[in-house]
Order: structure tokens, then C-alpha cells, then sequence
């Protein structure tokens, strides 16, 4: 959670330094289950690509103190009461392992992803990244959701978001594109929320560092069903989450008292970091 102007009139920004949340998005996966109820009835949780922590945080105040929760991410993350945080890379079958043997061999219930890649600011280029960041959640959903076990992912929109809602309906029994107040409207951002998972017949999911995504799901989505015909392709209900008398995300109030609150996640280091003080230090020699 960055401490840009913007950040400091965000009044969702401000309620998470004042009620201790690591990030804003916090309100998103509250709101969400506000719309969903999607804390009932779970009790083995698993929140990828779960840094700073904000969604593990919500797991840890609203669930059970008996429910195992599990937070992956492949940046280190301060510890969370009541979660097991693994630093860990969620398209290794290792992980699958130590995920299980947490959880003592059972399935998980609900499994939640607000991932998202670096923004180029090219669109489609955006949009593609973060569908394959989808799909690699999925996998390892798939592997550890039990029957009607939920799933929701952080999705960009698009104009072939309606071919990953297609894919999706092959697995759940109800696909909702969501939109938390929180987020904010000029942002592409939204919810895929995936209800009743539905294993196929005769289909062991099985993760392999050899087969791409398209190659795991080849085995229960033929290539037609990969290359729907946009006339054809799958439609879902949008419902915008969150009470419309709350504060609104786009706003900026500039009248507010400075608010200096220390972070709690400190920020996490990405791959490139090392590579940008390289670069500011000249030790990149210009190639001709």
C-alpha cells in the first residue's frame, strides 16, 4: 500500500492505516463476502499470491480460530496470527505437497487470489498476463478445491473475458463477475467469483513444471472449446458489492488531517529491484 497524494485523499486508503489493514483491498474481499457469504461453512483456506497479507488478515479475523489458513506469495510476508505463510511459488508441485500437509491431507474450501502483474498501461498485454496468472492459480485450485469449493480471482475486463468465463463454467456451477465499491471504477479491475466446483469424471489434475496452462487444461477443454466463437461465448451476471451510501473509491478529499500511521507489511521487494539499482548505480553498460 504506496503512500502516493492520491493514497493520502483515499478515504478506503486512510480506514485501512486507521483499522490496521496491510492494504485498501481488504474492503474488496469484505464487500465480496458481503454480496457471497463466502465464509460460511469453510473451515481450510487457501490466499495466493496473498502479499502484503490484507486478505489473510480478513481470513484470520472472520473465520473460526479452528479454520486453517494458508498464505502463498513468492515475496516474504510479515507473519499473520493464525496463518501459515509460505514463500513459495504456486505452479510447483512442491507447493501442492506442503499445502496438503498443512492441511493433513484434506481439501480446501475456498481459495482466493488478488494477484496481479506489474501494469504496462498496454491493455491487452495487461489483460493477457493476468489471464495466464488466472489460470496458473486455478491449476493448483483444481488440485485442492473439494467438490463445491469456491474460487475467486482478481480478473481484468476485456474483450475475450467472456472466453476465461467459458473455461470457468466447465468447473463451477456459477461464474459472477463481482465489483467490490472499494475498487475503484476507472480501474479495469474486477472479481470472477466461482461457486460449486465441480470435478469431472475421470480427470485426475495433476501439477507438471513440463506442460504449460493451456497443456493442463487441453486435458478437460478441447480446442474448440479454447476457440469459442465470440457469438457463442459465455456470458455472466455482473453484480457491483458494497453499500452505495459507502465513501467512494475515485473520490479525493483534500481537507483531511495528515495521517502518519507506520506501515504494518513492509514493502515487498520485486524481482527487478536489483536490477533498477544496478541501473541507477551505472553498472549497465550501454550495448551498441
Amino acid at each position: 500500500m504506496g503512500k502516493t497524494s492520491k493514497d493520502k485523499r483515499d478515504l478506503y486508503y486512510r480506514r485501512a492505516k486507521e483499522e490496521g489493514w496491510r492494504a485498501r483491498s481488504a474492503f474488496k474481499l469484505l464487500q465480496l463476502n458481503d454480496e457471497f457469504n463466502l465464509f460460511d461453512g469453510i473451515k481450510n483456506v487457501v490466499d495466493l499470491c496473498a502479499a502484503p497479507g490484507s486478505w489473510s488478515q480478513v481470513l484470520s479475523q472472520k473465520l473460526p480460530e479452528d479454520s486453517k489458513i494458508i498464505a502463498v506469495d513468492l515475496q516474504p510476508m510479515t507473519p499473520i496470527d493464525n496463518v501459515v505463510t509460505l514463500q513459495a511459488d504456486i505452479t510447483h508441485p512442491k507447493t501442492l505437497t506442503t499445502i496438503l500437509h498443512h492441511f493433513n491431507g484434506e481439501l480446501a474450501d475456498f481459495i482466493c487470489s488478488d494477484g496481479a502483474p506489474d501494469i504496462t498501461g498496454l491493455h491487452d498485454l495487461d489483460e493477457y498476463i493476468q489471464s495466464q496468472l488466472i489460470l496458473s492459480a486455478l491449476q493448483l485450485s483444481i488440485c485442492l478445491l473439494k467438490p463445491g469449493g469456491k474460487f475467486i480471482a482478481k480478473i481484468f475486463r476485456g474483450k475475450d473475458i467472456d472466453l476465461l468465463y467459458s473455461q470457468l463454467s466447465n468447473l463451477f456451477e456459477q461464474v459472477i463477475c463481482a465489483k467490490p465499491k472499494s475498487s475503484r471504477s476507472t480501474s479495469l479491475e474486477a472479481f470472477v467469483v466461482c461457486l460449486g466446483y465441480k470435478p469431472l469424471p475421470g480427470w485426475k489434475p495433476k501439477l507438471d513444471l513440463n506442460k504449460s496452462t493451456e497443456d493442463f487444461f487441453s486435458e478437460i477443454i478441447t480446442d474448440k472449446e479454447f476457440d469459442i466463437p465470440e457469438e457463442t461465448r459465455k456470458m455472466v451476471k455482473f453484480i457491483s458489492c458494497g453499500d452505495i451510501n459507502d465513501i467512494d473509491s475515485d473520490a479525493t478529499y483534500n481537507n483531511l488531517d495528515k495521517l502518519t500511521l507506520d506501515p504494518i507489511q513492509k514493502p515487498t521487494a520485486p524481482p527487478y529491484k536489483k536490477a533498477l539499482e544496478m541501473r541507477r548505480n551505472g553498472e549497465f553498460n550501454r550495448r551498441l
